[in-house]
């Protein structure tokens, strides 16, 4: 499973931000200042740190160059109420991937931890609570905190793989069946639509209230992001 670290003082932000990143099928841990975040960062055991720059006792920035000295695999994301160009420059220069400006919106947070999460796992995608490990060919779904392993077939793996990969995004049918299928045979896609039912299934999704896999009609098939 992704580890992250978040680095947060305020409750108000780190509280729904943690559970946020949980539901998506991460391992948080939380720090609430800089040097605890340094001390929890520094054990290795983390694919992505989130830190916010105004932490108490040490901030985000020194928090930064520490880590990138040490780990430079790290994926390291910071928060800040600050926008400012030279504010952007200087988390660069300390060692940062990216950066996000306080307010920020939740969707847009998680499409940069999932970014960053591609570059250091890019065998791994995960979207909604459900990870899929393209090495081992394993996908997981997490549920109220509990992991779980599905029971997939090659191609309703090879079909989840690509739906969680470009999660967010519609997938057209001929797309799916050229990557999945390897055809472009623009006939019955009936064979798609019974594996993704069958997908359904197994996730525990509906598609009259679907709450990961959508239908486009006329389109395709989005998962949710």
């Amino acid at each position: 499973m992704t580890a992250v670290l978040l680095v947060e003082d305020d409750p108000s932000i780190a509280e729904p931000l943690a559970r946020a990143l949980r539901r998506e099928g991460y391992e948080v841990q939380a720090a609430p200042d800089g040097s605890a975040g340094l001390a929890a960062g520094m054990t290795g055991r983390f694919d992505l740190a989130i830190l916010d720059i105004g932490l108490p006792l040490m901030d985000g920035l020194e928090v930064c160059r520490r880590l990138r000295a040490r780990l430079p695999t790290l994926q390291i994301l910071l928060l800040t109420a600050r926008s400012e160009e030279v504010d952007f420059v200087d988390g660069l220069d300390a060692g940062a991937d990216d950066y996000i400006a306080k307010p920020f919106r939740l969707a847009e947070l998680l499409a940069r931890v999932r970014a960053a999460v591609r570059r250091v796992t890019p065998d791994r995608h995960t979207a909604a609570g459900v990870r899929v490990d393209v090495a081992a060919r394993r996908a997981f779904l997490t549920r109220n905190g509990i992991q779980q392993e599905l029971n997939l077939s090659g191609k309703e793996f090879d079909l989840l793989r690509v739906l969680v990969r470009e999660a967010g995004t519609v997938m057209t049918r001929q797309k799916l069946l050229a990557e999945v299928w390897e055809t472009t045979w623009m006939g019955s896609t009936k064979t798609l639509d019974q594996h993704i039912s069958w997908l359904r299934h197994k996730l525990g999704d509906d598609a009259a209230d679907p709450r990961y896999i959508t239908t486009v009609r006329g389109v395709g098939f989005r998962f949710t992001p």
